[in-house]
């Protein structure tokens, strides 16, 4: 049978890869892979699994609001074991946050800028 079974990664243009990276790598500690660039989760891992939370695929209109302030046409979503700390770290760093940090029943969430303009979401999920 021929079915989709998850979400295999996220690939996008960047105006410069390897600083883009870097900037990940230092504000969120992505560990990126110097050999192409990028990282790969292993979900079959238990030391980078997540104990908690999920991954959405959802179309939005083209008219949605939601991805602002950014210009472009998507947003990372990225689960995070402690958005509170998360969130005072990346303050430290002068990395500010998009409106406020948000309680929710599926968990904390907060939005940051990265410096190309693409808009990241960090979501802590709700215990279950």
């Amino acid at each position: 049978m021929k079915k989709v079974i998850g979400i295999g990664g996220i690939f996008f243009k960047a105006e410069n890869p390897k600083e883009l990276a870097s900037w990940y790598k230092t504000h969120l500690h992505i560990p990126i892979d110097e050999s192409y660039g990028g990282y790969t989760f292993n979900w079959n891992s238990n030391s980078e699994r997540p104990s908690k939370g999920y991954t959405i695929w959802s179309p939005f209109d083209n008219d949605t609001e939601y991805l602002e302030p950014s210009k472009k046409n998507f947003m990372f979503n990225f689960i995070v074991d402690d958005l509170k700390a998360l969130v005072e770290i990346l303050k430290s760093e002068g990395i500010n946050l998009i409106g406020d940090v948000e309680d929710t029943e599926f968990g904390l969430f907060a939005w940051i800028m990265d410096p190309e303009g693409n808009k990241v979401e960090l979501w802590e999920p709700a215990e279950e």
